[in-house]
């Protein structure tokens, strides 16, 4: 089923009809609302902006920050500096590099997030933090000390003008949000988050990924305190504490910020809690208490309320969609619906359409070592155009290594590996994903945040028609691309992986276990496609595979390993007969 018409058109007006409806909504407020209230709304929208920020490092990218409000320090100390200096521009332009100057900051905090991951990576942020703190308490912030206040815009100059001027910074930072969601920082963002390996292996940087999600969460958090230096005219280290930069931080995990409503909801929550403990006459510090149980409550549930709303809505829809299908007679089609006697007609296709070529990937006396321990010792295979080769073996006859030594995941290797006559030896895993070198993974490496579209684009880093997409998933059996890969099983987010990398146009692709989760009768559907793959895509493949009935259906050429070393190689009928390879995989009974 292809999508309906006109849906890109809609997804880029929603948010922009969304963000009308949100400035009158703020323009409204700004007239009915009056004195205190004006001050609990404005802190409201500055700490939604914070959230949001902080939504996107920890939500998106799946990384722990904890100094988001030392960022709001940095804009708040950049605004008050340019307004002591009656720098020009005014107020607008100050906020607005104050941003920038905390983006910067944020990508430095962000390098150590290369290295280090969860607590370790907390430690970092949560110590800069603190240093940063006391660094505020000893120097204050310009015009502090002289009593200089920050000078907000002319036309926003009253309380409830200026809130509505801060509902005005959070629109336009809610909708530049959204399309990065959207675009491939977002994706990558998810992708990084789900898992680093997955990332390299499309192309897409993981130091990029992690250093932007830092960068725009910084930047974010820079504009809220500028908004805070104009909301409060002479802000305070008091302001910007590590206390409350570990509460923002779990009240993010909880609403789950990286939604956008979500953080705005975060916002409210974040004011809305200590103001009623006031009016209960309990201690305001109670706030981070209640925040902190219900951040316990997230961690230790996985999930989150914006995402369980979104759940529960979703599992209904499934429901009422699948109750319309059956009314209708509509069923969906998979793999296994495709006739098995267009087999042997697709075979002669396929050996017609796509004779296997000149050299792409030459794999020569190539090694892998651990310690004293061979995991590969001269192995040497070629792979050429339009072909489908198999790597068959045993477990632990080191295919997994070859894959990982191969596309880039062990550079230490010995021997040499080279595409399209240019040697690889020495380049990064995600420069030869770039230059046409795709794989698979045996485990799930497809992040479940994302559509089935949102991934396939991210993977294939080349612009892509929606006919093109939709043909392709369509080829290999796919849900549409609408789709959310978090409703779908394992085994179906495989084949989405594979159409997937086959759109990049890569060289060759190495499939590891492609049809790991599928049923016996999907394997061999899978590879009538496979088959047909090379021709239509202009792609070699390297097939992995325990299951020697799919291998004897797509590949022509089977490579055997055996405790790291080629035991056989050559055409198949030869190499399943010879037997040295029905020993090592069969023991002494025939291969069937």
């Amino acid at each position: 089923m292809r999508r309906a018409s006109g849906t890109p058109a809609v997804r880029i007006a929603l948010p922009f009809i969304i963000a009308i409806v949100g400035l009158a909504a703020g323009y409204a407020l700004s007239v009915g609302l009056s004195g205190y209230f004006v001050f609990l709304a404005v802190s409201a929208v500055v700490a939604a902006i914070a959230i949001l920020g902080l939504g996107i490092v920890t939500g998106s990218a799946g990384m722990i920050a904890l100094c988001q409000l030392t960022f709001a320090a940095m804009g708040a100390w950049i605004v008050s500096l340019l307004n002591t200096m009656n720098a020009p521009g005014g107020f607008i332009v100050w906020l607005v590099l104050g941003g920038l100057a905390a983006g910067v900051v944020g990508v430095l905090v962000g390098l150590p997030a290369l290295r280090l991951r969860g607590v370790n990576l907390a430690v970092v942020t949560l110590g800069f933090a603190a240093a940063a703190d006391v660094t505020l308490v000893q120097i204050q912030f310009p015009g502090s000390t002289d009593g200089v206040s920050v000078l907000r815009p002319d036309a926003f100059s009253d309380d409830r003008s200026y809130f509505f001027f801060s509902v005005i910074v959070l629109v336009i930072c809610a909708v530049a949000v959204y399309f990065l969601q959207g675009g491939r920082w977002g994706s990558s963002w998810k992708s990084v988050a789900f898992s680093e390996r997955g990332t390299a292996s499309v192309g897409a940087s993981v130091r990029s990924s992690k250093l932007t999600a830092f960068a725009v969460s910084a930047t974010l958090g820079g504009i809220s305190g500028g908004l805070i230096a104009g909301q409060v005219g002479l802000p305070f280290a008091s302001s910007f504490t590590p206390i409350q930069s570990l509460a923002l931080y779990v009240l993010a995990i909880m609403s789950g910020a990286y939604l956008i409503d979500m953080a705005i909801f975060g916002g409210i929550v974040w004011v809305a809690v200590p103001e009623l403990l006031k009016r209960w006459g309990i201690p305001q510090d109670w706030a981070f208490v209640i925040f902190g149980v219900l951040g316990v409550q997230a961690l230790t549930s996985g999930s989150n309320l914006g995402q369980g709303i979104r759940n529960a809505w979703w599992k209904r829809q499934a429901k009422r969609d699948a109750a319309t299908a059956v009314s209708t007679g509509l069923t969906s089609t998979g793999l296994a619906d495709s006739p098995a006697t267009e087999a042997a007609a697709d075979r002669e296709e396929a050996r017609v359409d796509s004779a296997p070529g000149a050299p792409v990937l030459v794999v020569e006396d190539l090694g892998v070592a651990f310690g004293q321990v061979k995991a590969l010792n001269g192995v040497s295979l070629v792979v050429r155009e339009n072909s489908v080769l198999g790597l068959i073996g045993p477990n632990g006859a080191g295919k997994s290594t070859f894959v990982d030594a191969v596309t880039g995941f062990l550079p230490q290797h010995t021997g040499s590996v080279s595409l399209d006559g240019r040697i690889l030896n020495g380049l990064s895993a995600t420069k030869r994903a770039r230059l046409g070198l795709r794989r698979t993974f045996q485990q799930d490496r497809v992040p479940p945040t994302l559509t089935v579209e949102a991934y396939v684009r991210f993977v294939a880093r080349r612009r892509l028609t929606n006919s093109e997409i939709d043909d392709t998933l369509a080829f290999f059996g796919c849900p549409t691309a609408t789709t959310r890969l978090q409703s779908v099983d394992v085994g179906t987010r495989r084949l989405v992986e594979v159409a997937a990398n086959v759109l990049s146009r890569p060289r060759i692709l190495i499939l590891d276990e492609p049809a790991a989760g599928l049923s016996h009768e999907e394997h061999l559907e899978l590879g009538r496609r496979l088959l047909l793959a090379p021709a239509r895509f202009g792609v070699a493949i390297v097939l992995i595979e325990h299951d020697l009935d799919l291998v004897r259906s797509v590949c022509s050429e089977i490579t055997v390993l055996d405790f790291g070393e080629v035991l056989a190689s050559g055409p198949q009928a030869d190499v399943l007969a010879d037997p040295a390879v029905v020993k090592a995989y069969m023991g002494e009974t025939e291969m069937l």
